[in-house]
């Protein structure tokens, strides 16, 4: 199985089955993942090679505003799309597999967890996860030690306080905080 076979796989079944072919797929692939951000961790890099070794970890072209502080780690890689003028802060972990799509100029603060996967509440099954994607939009921002949750969707403009869980959809232009994270109040353009 290759990256493309997988990410047509999850088009087809909400669960992964332990020990599958896709269960296997994604136990190498980390291993991929594994090796690419401990050569973005292992030394000072600068903007470009970041840049570089962004692109190859994740299969496509990253965008020569894209910056991060590292360490960094992800347990697959391939899922990430990033828009234009990310910042991805230092102690970031994305587990990516269910799919992480990220829009332009958004701030992503420190040690923030971005999880795609959630394992079967069944006891005998717990090994089996289930996908689903991340949205992040246009101009948001993550506070420092937020963690998002697998289906989540942020709506442009908005913050996530830190410290934040988020377990629901944020719509647009609001601030959300808390475990679980709660609308606060919305953000009135000046």
């Amino acid at each position: 199985m290759n990256s493309e076979q997988f990410k047509e796989g999850l088009k087809q079944t909400a669960c992964i089955k332990a020990n599958s072919e896709m269960h296997t797929h994604m136990h190498l692939m980390s291993q991929r993942a594994l090796k690419i951000t401990n050569e973005i961790n292992r030394v000072y890099h600068t903007t470009d090679e970041i840049c570089k070794l962004f692109s190859e970890l994740t299969g496509q072209k990253v965008d020569d505003s894209f910056r991060l502080f590292s360490p960094f780690s992800t347990d697959y890689g391939l899922n990430i799309k990033l828009g234009k003028n990310v910042f991805i802060n230092s102690g970031c972990c994305f587990q990516d597999q269910g799919g992480i799509e990220i829009g332009d100029d958004v701030l992503i603060g420190q040690q923030v967890v971005i999880a795609t996967l959630n394992h079967d509440f069944n006891p005998q099954n717990r090994a089996s996860m289930y996908h689903s994607p991340v949205k992040v939009g246009n101009r948001v921002w993550i506070g420092a030690h937020v963690t998002i949750c697998h289906g989540v969707s942020i709506g442009d403009n908005s913050i996530i306080a830190a410290g934040a869980v988020v377990t629901k959809n944020v719509p647009e232009g609001c601030v959300v905080a808390g475990v679980p994270a709660k609308i606060i109040k919305y953000i009135k353009d000046k």
